[in-house]
């Protein structure tokens, strides 16, 4: 792997390598019954493929009963076909269906008819707890090329405190890290070289928030900042919190969290043999490149807007909103100013030494953010970008968004209710005349506003 300062990998917080290579996820509901799972699991033995997830819930059609979702590796619909044949000889089985899959297999089976089956995705935002294990990469396990591979303590250190990562589940108290003088030392390395770059390369908004930091979160060179702070801070500004992550999750399963304006951040440090590269994100690139904007109340509704357009969306369109979160999130620049000079505003930047100063060169090609282009647009993730996408505003991306996520082939609209921290999904007549009276109440609220101005 290509080494870079503060590498572009830093840059995604999923597998981007293994954004094609997901499973195919198969729900069935059983009846409650003493070694109900094992007949289930018999059937998948007898189809030959192997489970690589399992996950149960309490079934909301069948009690007493238990719904359940397994992965599997099956790369054909004939597999898949298979697969649900056997599972479906199981007496007690009351449902079965694909729910996701790679490449259509999910037309598959259980939908003979043609018709397109929805991913499961969170509803409340307790639902993110099925997240916590879930991850693709790093966390605890460090691959080869790792700086911290071969170091036993630095190993022991990253897995106490993924562990914590691990157990903590949705109304928690966020996990609090005490920090070593070697680790302190690697963030002020990083801290202090970092900020006294950003008022030459960063965005207005980013530049606005950062003192905000400093005075209420603890940010300074000589401690790492604690998530919980920053995420009462965030809170306060724009209803965005963190939660505590092991390592890279999927693509779908990190869009999904921002719909509910939460963002997974990591809590452990590169190696401290070279604080100028990782592999991965760190706190660093979470805490000093995410996390001011999510500040910023136009930004975080572009955020946002990218997780609500994935909740449900096919994994073709995962595809291309995990790229615009790419090319915007994280390695996004933008307009400002009158005579509107570039500026960063992509965490992958504001994290990054190097690229922070190449990006704004004239050796990259930049372009106009355009989410129909930006979408499809391919990208290396272990060099400097040779394109970016530059935004006339975080509100002019937004709308564009709005725009693009119109023409995806998701059956139904969402939105999130702040009050509940859940996501309605509006699929039937009554619950569009519910939010199109809350939308008149509002109007009406707006509209005595400006009369008393």
């Amino acid at each position: 792997m290509m080494r870079v300062n503060s590498s572009q990998n830093t840059g995604t917080h999923y597998d981007a390598m293994n954004m094609r290579q997901q499973r195919t996820t198969l729900f069935f509901t059983v009846q409650d019954k003493v070694g109900a799972l094992d007949e289930c699991l018999g059937a998948l033995r007898k189809a030959e493929v192997s489970m690589t997830r399992i996950e149960s819930r309490p079934s909301k059609s069948v009690d007493p009963g238990y719904d359940f979702f397994v992965d599997i590796s099956a790369e054909t619909k004939e597999v898949v076909q298979r697969v649900v044949e056997e599972i479906k000889k199981v007496d007690i089985v009351k449902d079965v269906r694909c729910v996701s899959s790679m490449d259509a297999v999910a037309e598959v089976a259980a939908h003979p008819s043609g018709e397109q089956p929805v991913p499961w995705f969170p509803r409340k935002i307790s639902d993110l707890d099925t997240f916590a294990e879930k991850v693709l990469d790093m966390g605890e396990e460090l691959s080869s090329d790792h700086p911290g591979a071969k170091d036993p303590v630095y190993r022991k250190r990253r897995l106490e405190i993924v562990q914590k990562a691990k157990q903590y589940r949705t109304g928690q108290p966020l996990p609090r890290i005490e920090y070593t003088d070697q680790e302190k030392e690697t963030w002020r390395q990083v801290y202090t070289r970092l900020r006294a770059m950003h008022p030459d390369y960063a965005c207005r908004e980013f530049l606005h928030v950062f003192p905000l930091l400093e005075q209420n979160c603890g940010y300074g060179p000589d401690d790492i900042p604690q998530i919980d702070d920053i995420s009462r801070f965030l809170k306060d500004c724009t209803g965005f919190t963190l939660r505590p992550v092991m390592g890279l999750l999927t693509p779908r399963d990190f869009l999904n969290s921002l719909a509910f304006r939460v963002f997974h951040s990591t809590q452990y440090i590169r190696h401290h043999s070279d604080p100028y590269y990782t592999p991965e994100p760190d706190c660093c690139h979470e805490l000093l490149g995410h996390v001011p904007l999510f500040a910023d109340p136009n930004f975080a509704e572009l955020a946002q807007e990218v997780g609500l357009a994935s909740l449900g969306a096919s994994d073709e369109d995962i595809e291309k909103l995990a790229t615009i979160f790419w090319f915007t999130a994280e390695f996004g620049l933008c307009k400002e100013g009158a005579a509107g000079a570039v500026r960063a505003y992509g965490a992958g930047l504001l994290s990054s030494f190097g690229e922070l100063e190449y990006a704004l060169t004239e050796s990259p090609e930049k372009r106009s953010f355009d989410p129909s282009q930006t979408s499809v647009q391919k990208y290396p993730i272990t060099q400097y970008q040779p394109i970016y996408f530059v935004a006339e505003s975080f509100r002019d991306a937004t709308a564009k968004l709005r725009e693009f996520n119109a023409t995806m082939r998701r059956p139904f609209q969402v939105r999130y209710n702040p009050y509940t921290q859940s996501v309605e999904v509006l699929d039937s007549k009554d619950k569009v005349q519910h939010f199109a009276r809350s939308i008149r109440n509002e109007m009406q609220l707006l509209a005595t506003a400006l009369e008393q101005i």
